[in-house]
């Protein structure tokens, strides 16, 4: 943000505003005042000394507004344009208002912050109109393609935008390459080469994909190296178990039973199934202790009842996680514990690999070798090797 604005006033951009989306996930729950002054202080300092008029013009939690992903929740979205947009909400004289004014009204942390629009004798300063050039700088994909496509899309229908601003909008990067996401960017998207269901899909592996709303595209567009389509359509199925849209803190379990019922049903359908239960990223989220013990019993349970079943399919369960979060809910972010890799089979040759320096880059080659599938020589190490 710094550079980006900076360069603005260094380019002669006369008037800015920042429509500011408070995190409280992945820095501490309660933490927007601090990173609010900062940014106030620097826009200020950036005002007097290039004569320029830059400041916040609207903000809110990003779990309650504009940023959704997966399509979970498009009501989000259209909260985020009313308030960005068109400049529709309760009004406050400065963010660092808006934000103390909420949590003296209640206990709620920065992430589901209500909305608000700064005004001046009660008009908003900063909604998105004709002529304006709108950047949206996230960098990961995910929870910006929804805006993007309210911004570009001329047969929307996912909520009544009221007007559509005439605008130059670009992305900090193409968040979906396959849909041209949006036309225009600042950075070019990284370039994946052969991702694990490439290589699955070249040898014939029939293959499930399967989550609920929350992480789909996590276990579909993330696996496949960014890619929105399908590898091989004969060969993979994806399922989506629809999310409920509530606080994960109010049903903790989620949709974990649901994901497991489908899966026991069709373990032997399959090569290769992948899943993902949100439970305990999107739950330990939330500092809600007791909550996040409900989500890891669910999770549990339902890796018990996929021990089970895969045991009797006379097949291998492999669990990993990509980050900490439950284990230590003192705090809202990820941890940087280390995570575990379990492995349960019953096939004796399967021993433990002397690789240095294990971690998350090594799990595909170790798919691979379960699938009795040579990795690619561009991966890192499997975790794992045969007894003769």
């Amino acid at each position: 943000v710094p550079a980006l604005v900076q360069q603005c006033a260094n380019d002669g951009i006369q008037r800015l505003r920042l429509h500011a989306l408070l995190d409280g996930r992945d820095v501490p729950a309660r933490s927007a005042l601090g990173y609010v002054a900062q940014l106030t202080t620097w826009l200020d300092d950036i005002t007097r000394a290039h004569g320029v008029d830059f400041a916040i013009a609207s903000g809110g939690g990003r779990m309650l507004i504009t940023m959704d992903r997966y399509g979970a929740d498009w009501p989000m979205v259209a909260r985020g344009w009313q308030t960005h947009v068109l400049g529709q909400g309760l009004q406050f004289d400065s963010a660092t208002a808006a934000i103390e004014h909420a949590y003296s009204t209640s206990d709620v942390i920065d992430q589901y912050i209500p909305p608000f629009v700064i005004a001046k004798n009660h008009q908003p300063i900063g909604p998105i109109v004709d002529g304006d050039s709108v950047v949206l700088f996230n960098f990961r994909g995910d929870r910006a393609i929804e805006l993007s496509m309210a911004f570009e899309a001329d047969d929307f229908t996912h909520f009544n935008r009221e007007r559509r601003p005439n605008v130059q909008f670009a992305g900090m990067m193409q968040y979906d390459g396959d849909l041209c996401i949006p036309t225009n960017y600042l950075v070019s998207p990284p370039h994946i080469d052969g991702p694990v269901a490439q290589v699955m899909c070249h040898h014939g592996i029939k293959t499930l994909a399967i989550s609920e709303t929350q992480k789909y595209g996590h276990v579909t567009f993330f696996w496949n190296g960014n890619s929105s389509g399908k590898v091989d359509p004969e060969l993979e199925d994806y399922v989506e178990i629809e999310s409920d849209n509530r606080p994960f803190n109010e049903q903790p379990a989620m949709k974990a039973k649901e994901i497991t019922d489908y899966v026991c049903a069709h373990i032997n359908d399959y090569d290769f199934i992948r899943i993902n239960y949100p439970n305990g990223d999107m739950v330990g989220h939330t500092a809600d202790l007791d909550a996040a013990i409900l989500a890891m019993e669910a999770v549990d349970q339902s890796i018990s009842r996929l021990e089970q079943a895969v045991a009797e399919a006379g097949g291998t369960l492999v669990v990993v996680a990509d980050h900490g979060n439950a284990d230590d809910m003192t705090k809202t972010a990820h941890t940087l514990n280390p995570v575990p890799f379990k492995i349960v089979t019953n096939n004796s040759k399967v021993q433990l690999a002397n690789v240095t320096s294990p971690g998350l880059a090594n799990v595909a080659s170790t798919l691979c070798m379960l699938l009795g599938i040579q990795p690619p020589s561009h991966y890192d190490p499997s975790l794992i090797t045969f007894n003769p």
